[in-house]
């Protein structure tokens, strides 16, 4: 099994890349979960580092909207697709995008290291703000968004040498950090930001 290991080459050829090119190198076993219906009652919460080592939750965005996606830097196709469609609604909703704070949560937080983050990052936008933390603290992050993830090892692998199978899309939270929406993966970025600049102005524009 092959993963892709963060580097400016790399990243900068995934950036590069068409997106409809970026689903040709999934790797052997993996598999993208589905998302599970949405009860009444979800309440995402997370208390997590940032790149710099500071704890983050949902609180210090009120006021903004959230866009969050759970990933993790070496997922071939995915991951990256997704990125560039946060850089592709933050620049269609123009002014507006100051009102939204993208946030990548990894789901493999062993070997996705802050610098990691940081890197992984900035490469697609730097206005996305990678966040991860220990085991625990991230299957509970994940948990209330009601995301599943889980390692993917073939018979005889190394430890270390493992895919992760996750729900991939994104959700949507409003100012006060409730859920909002959740769009699916490969929706158009054009359509993700026309609903996102909806939601703006039914909160009044604030």
């Amino acid at each position: 099994m092959r993963h892709l290991l963060p580097g400016a080459a790399l990243l900068a050829a995934l950036l590069a890349a068409p997106t409809a090119a970026l689903g040709a190198d999934v790797a052997p076993g993996a598999r993208h979960l589905p998302a599970s219906p949405e009860p009444a009652a979800l309440l995402p919460r997370y208390l997590l580092r940032d790149p710099q080592g500071r704890a983050v939750t949902i609180e210090d965005f009120r006021g903004r909207f959230q866009l969050v996606t759970f990933g993790f830097v070496s997922c071939p196709d995915v991951c990256p697709t997704t990125l560039l469609e946060f850089k592709q609604v933050l620049a269609l909703l123009g002014d507006e995008a100051n009102r939204l704070q993208p946030i990548f949560i990894t789901v493999d937080p062993e070997r996705d290291t802050r610098d990691i983050l940081r890197e992984y990052t900035a490469a697609f936008d730097a206005r996305i703000l990678g966040l991860t933390g220990s085991p625990e603290l991230v299957r509970r992050a994940a948990d209330s968004f009601r995301i599943e993830y889980e390692k993917v090892r073939e018979p005889g692998a190394r430890p270390d040498n493992y895919t992760m199978n996750h729900t991939a899309g994104m959700v949507l939270l409003d100012t006060q950090g409730r859920f909002l929406a959740r769009y699916a993966y490969a929706m158009p970025a054009g359509e993700i930001a026309q609903r996102i600049r909806a939601a703006m102005s039914a909160d009044g524009g604030r």
